[in-house]
C-alpha cells in the first residue's frame, strides 16, 4: 500500500470534497523550488506552498537555527514569562515594519491573527465606553476559516453553511482601476450607517480572489476616511508580507498606514506555524488598566514558541540579504518579460504583475467557478507536466520561491502558455 492509500484511511485534507477529489500526491522531498513525489516524480513548486517558502524547501540555514534553537529551549509557556527569541523577533520586525508598529501579538497561523485583531478592533470601542459592532471588509476578500476571519472573507461557498452566525460585516467593492470612485462612496455610506469598528482589507492584492491588485494611491483614500472617522483600519499581510509585492510589505507603498497588521505565512520560511498580529501603541493603551476584563483575553498554548521564534528571525535575515533582494528583483523582471510575451494572446483576458506575484487570466465564454471544470482540468495538466500551479477559476498565477532558478521560470511560463492552447 503506497502513501496515498494509507492517507486515504484516515486524513481529512483541506477545502477537498473527497467523494469526488483525486487521490493527493504523496510529497517525499524538497530542496529549493523543486519537490518531488513517493514515486521519484519531480514538480517545480510555482506557489511556495500556498505561499510561505519564499527561502525554498530543506532550506539549510533556517534548519539549522531549528536545531540550535530546540537544543535550547525548545517551548516554554508565554503567559508571564518571556524568552530571547521573542524579543529579537520583535526588535527585528521593528526594523522593517511601518513605524507607526510599536507593539506585537504572538498567534499560530494568518487565520488566527486575523483573528486577534477583529477582537482588538471591537474591544478596543468597548474599553472606551463606545459601542461598535459591524467590520468592514472588501468584496471577495479572504481572510481565514476562523469565525471571525469567516465572517470578513467574502467567498460565499466557503462561509455559506454558516450564514447567521457571524459578527457584522459589510463589504464594499475593491478600488480596482475605474472603480475607485465607487468604493469610496461605498465606504462613507457604510460609515455613515452602521457602527463601525474597523476595517480589514488585503492590501494592494486579493490572494484567493485570484490576485486581484488596485492601486497604492486608491487604499490611501480609503484608509484617510477611515481615519477621518475614527474607524481602526487592519491590514492582512498574510499573504503579501515578507517580499511578495517587491517590498518588505504591500503597506510600503502606501503613504498612511494601518492601525494593525496581520503577518504569517512567510514569517518563518514554511517551517513551522506561526503569526503575529501588530498595533499601534494607542491600541495597546486602551488595554493598559487598573481594570483586569479590559485585558487582552486571547492566547495559544503555543504561544510566541522559542523556535518558531528562531525560524522567523532567521527568515527575516534572508530576506534582507542582498541575494534574496536581488531574486525579488529578478524574479520580477521575469514575470515583466512573459507578461509581455503573453499580453496579446488570443485567449489572454488580462494580464498583473506586483512583485514575485504573476497573474493570468484566461478568456472564458461563461463565468467559471472556482473549483469549476476548467480550474480541474488547468490544474491536473500543470501536476502531469511537473509543475504546481492551482488555479482560481480561470485565473492562473505564479508566486515562486524567490531562489527559483530562470530555467525553472521559463519552464512554468512555456507550461502556462501550453495550457492556453488546451482550456
Amino acid at each position: 500500500m503506497n502513501l496515498s492509500e494509507k492517507d486515504s484511511q484516515y486524513l481529512w485534507h483541506p477545502y477537498t470534497q473527497h467523494k469526488t477529489a483525486t487521490p493527493p500526491i504523496a510529497i517525499a522531498k524538497g530542496k529549493d523550488a523543486l519537490l518531488w513525489d513517493e514515486n521519484g516524480k519531480e514538480y517545480i513548486d510555482a506557489i511556495a506552498s500556498w505561499w510561505v517558502n519564499p527561502f525554498g524547501h530543506s532550506n539549510q540555514f533556517i534548519a539549522d537555527a531549528i536545531y540550535k534553537q530546540l537544543t535550547t529551549l525548545e517551548h516554554v509557556l508565554f503567559g508571564g514569562f518571556t524568552h530571547s527569541p521573542a524579543i529579537e523577533v520583535a526588535e527585528k520586525l521593528m526594523e522593517i515594519l511601518p513605524n507607526n508598529q510599536q507593539k506585537i501579538f504572538f498567534s499560530d497561523n494568518g487565520s488566527t491573527s486575523v483573528e486577534v485583531a477583529i477582537k482588538v478592533a471591537l474591544q478596543y470601542f468597548y474599553n472606551k465606553g463606545e459601542k461598535r459592532t459591524t467590520i468592514i471588509a472588501f468584496e471577495n476578500a479572504f481572510h481565514g476559516d476562523t469565525f471571525a476571519a469567516m465572517a470578513a472573507s467574502g467567498i460565499s461557498f466557503y462561509t455559506q453553511a454558516f450564514q447567521g452566525m457571524f459578527i457584522d460585516v459589510v463589504r464594499i467593492p475593491v478600488p480596482v482601476k475605474g472603480e475607485e470612485t465607487a468604493s469610496y462612496e461605498a465606504l462613507k455610506n457604510v460609515i455613515s450607517t452602521y457602527n463601525c469598528a474597523g476595517f480589514i482589507f488585503e492590501p494592494l492584492v486579493q490572494g484567493a480572489a485570484g490576485m486581484v491588485m488596485y492601486e497604492a494611491e486608491a487604499l490611501d483614500v480609503l484608509l484617510q476616511i477611515c481615519k477621518e472617522n475614527n474607524i481602526l483600519t487592519i491590514a492582512d499581510e498574510v499573504m503579501t508580507g515578507f517580499g511578495k509585492t517587491g517590498k518588505n510589505f504591500a503597506c510600503d507603498y502606501i503613504k498612511g498606514q494601518p492601525d494593525m497588521m496581520c503577518l504569517s505565512k512567510a514569517l518563518t520560511g514554511g517551517t513551522i506555524p506561526m503569526a503575529i498580529t501588530t498595533f499601534t501603541q494607542d491600541l495597546f493603551d486602551a488595554f493598559y488598566d487598573d481594570d483586569i476584563n479590559k485585558a487582552l483575553f486571547h492566547g495559544h498554548t503555543f504561544t510566541a514558541n522559542p523556535t518558531g521564534c528562531a525560524a522567523a528571525l532567521a527568515s527575516m535575515q534572508l530576506l534582507q540579504s542582498a541575494e534574496i533582494q536581488e531574486s525579488i528583483v529578478r524574479v520580477n523582471q521575469r514575470h515583466l518579460a512573459f507578461q509581455q510575451h503573453i499580453k496579446n494572446h488570443a485567449r489572454v483576458k488580462t494580464t498583473r504583475v506586483l512583485g514575485t506575484i504573476f497573474a493570468l487570466e484566461i478568456k472564458i465564454e461563461s463565468e467559471e467557478s472556482y473549483y469549476g471544470s476548467m480550474r480541474t482540468k488547468l490544474y491536473n495538466f500543470f501536476i502531469e507536466k511537473g509543475v504546481i500551479l492551482r488555479p482560481v477559476g480561470n485565473i492562473v498565477y505564479i508566486l515562486p520561491p524567490y531562489i527559483i532558478t530562470d530555467a525553472q521560470l521559463e519552464k512554468v511560463y512555456a507550461i502556462v502558455e501550453e495550457a492556453l492552447e488546451i482550456v
